[in-house]
């Protein structure tokens, strides 16, 4: 099993940058590691990710030297199994809204006697069967694959003391989009109802020394850093706008 870097350093204290990406491409992985962010999130709930393709741009990713993590369609164990399998270093779970979802969450991702992930030595995850031991690769599995749970309505910030409270999880991921629409302001995380959701949840993440991480534009990424949050992504639609515009922009003006 390989080493998690990223999770490394986000236990040392310090940020990590990635970049969501939902379209099937190696080379755009490539591309992000060339640019020098720290991960890069796979995102097969809203995006064209197949299983393959995961695989692939997973192998991408250890290629230049980035953590791949994925999103799993949903948080079912069967969803969270397969990307886990493809070889990426973790999953960051959507809709989780409960202490008991995010317990769940930990026993489809670890083996025993941490959970009860499904085992089987010919997979990517454990390099083929081809270093070690099982026992070594389980030992070693249940150490590196980093967990980050989406917090992204209303039910998860109702009872984000006692998701607080769950061992094992090292990522709370508020989801400001899904968030905003469930508390009925979709599109707004600005709203004032929302704002303070999300920041009452940051200080309450990090008065319980947990790691809270959220999306952040390059217009915002400043003022996010300074709420404490340390797992951070943006999206790749998002990159390439704002260079486009700024391109045109200059060579139309």
């Amino acid at each position: 099993m390989k080493r998690n870097g990223m999770k490394e350093k986000l236990r040392a204290g310090e940020p990590v940058f990635g970049v969501s990406v939902m379209i099937p491409s190696p080379q755009i992985v490539e591309m992000i590691g060339a640019a020098g962010f720290d991960w890069v999130l796979l995102d097969c709930e809203h995006g064209t990710l197949t299983l393959e393709s995961v695989e692939l741009m997973a192998m991408a990713a250890e290629a230049c030297g980035i953590t791949a993590i994925a999103r799993p369609a949903t948080r079912s164990p069967e969803h969270i199994l397969q990307v886990l399998d493809r070889g990426v270093m973790g999953v960051q779970v959507p809709h989780v809204n409960t202490a008991e979802d995010a317990r769940e969450v930990i026993a489809a991702v670890k083996y025993h006697p941490l959970g009860r992930r499904g085992l089987a030595a010919g997979t990517r995850a454990a390099a083929y069967d081809s270093h070690g031991t099982l026992a070594e690769y389980v030992q070693a599995a249940n150490e590196a694959t980093l967990i980050a749970v989406q917090l992204e309505e209303q039910a998860a910030i109702d009872n984000i003391d006692g998701l607080l409270k769950v061992e094992g999880i090292d990522v709370f991921f508020i989801g400001p989009s899904d968030l905003s629409q469930s508390m009925g302001h979709p599109g707004n995380p600005k709203a004032p109802l929302v704002a303070e959701a999300i920041e009452s949840s940051f200080r309450k993440m990090l008065a319980a020394g947990r790691i809270p991480g959220t999306p952040a534009s390059p217009e915002n990424v400043r003022e996010v850093l300074r709420t404490g949050v340390r797992y951070i992504y943006t999206h790749l639609p998002r990159l390439l706008s704002g260079s486009a515009r700024a391109y045109l922009k200059s060579a139309r003006g």
